[in-house]
């Protein structure tokens, strides 16, 4: 192996996941990571050397996302709540745990995979669509071709606000559960079913946290059909 695809690859093994499939990254000219927390990705999505635009609500985890994509320099962030509707204020649950749990959806029954997480404070926050933020931020969104959601159950929201631009997107990528996680989030058939009407087939998918049947997380990537 090169050198430099050795850097690469152990860079690779210290940021993702083992579960984490990256392969749609290398069809990818750009991605909107909603749901940015520190931006544990962005080592990743410089290896494939693509831009990025995060994008985290919690004030605190904003300003380490900032200070880690220092050196990145097609990578930004934009602080905001991203939903279905704009100027909505909502109680943010903020999770202890880095805040990489943290939902506008109380938790439900998240406790039982995550036993040690909880969430002892909320925050007052506003939410904004994706098309609403990008026309405020003035961003070329034709840059970005893939949407990354780990949004905590609030995916099918950010998606409905998002229609507008969803054609746009080659690849959807998304964290989702087969239980009710939290109170009145999606359920991955939930989001399976409105991406297809949007489009969208189902390219891959890893199961990286269960306990039993019928309750499990999973991170699913899908592209739109015909996009080859």
């Amino acid at each position: 192996m090169l050198p430099a695809l050795r850097r690469a690859y152990q860079r690779l093994k210290r940021t993702v996941r083992p579960t984490m499939d990256t392969r749609f990254l290398q069809h990818v000219s750009g991605v909107v990571h909603v749901g940015a927390n520190t931006g544990q990705e962005r080592a990743v999505y410089d290896s494939f050397r693509i831009p990025v635009l995060w994008i985290e609500p919690i004030p605190e985890v904003f300003a380490a996302l900032q200070r880690n994509l220092a050196g990145y320099a097609d990578q930004q962030a934009i602080q905001a709540l991203v939903a279905d509707v704009d100027g909505q204020e909502v109680e943010f649950h903020v999770a202890s745990n880095d805040g990489a749990s943290s939902s506008m959806l109380a938790p439900a029954r998240h406790g039982e995979l995550w036993p040690s997480v909880t969430f002892d404070r909320t925050l007052r926050l506003r939410t904004q669509t994706l098309p609403s933020l990008v026309k405020q931020h003035g961003v070329d969104i034709r840059r970005y071709d893939a949407l990354v959601m780990d949004t905590q159950g609030s995916e099918l929201r950010v998606l409905k606000g998002a229609e507008p631009l969803l054609s746009q997107f080659r690849f959807v990528k998304t964290e989702a559960a087969d239980f009710e996680s939290y109170v009145g989030c999606c359920r991955l058939d939930e989001l399976e079913a409105y991406l297809r009407t949007q489009g969208f087939e189902e390219y891959s998918r890893v199961r990286f946290r269960n306990q039993e049947p019928g309750k499990a997380y999973y991170e699913v990537v899908y592209r739109r059909r015909g996009a080859g």
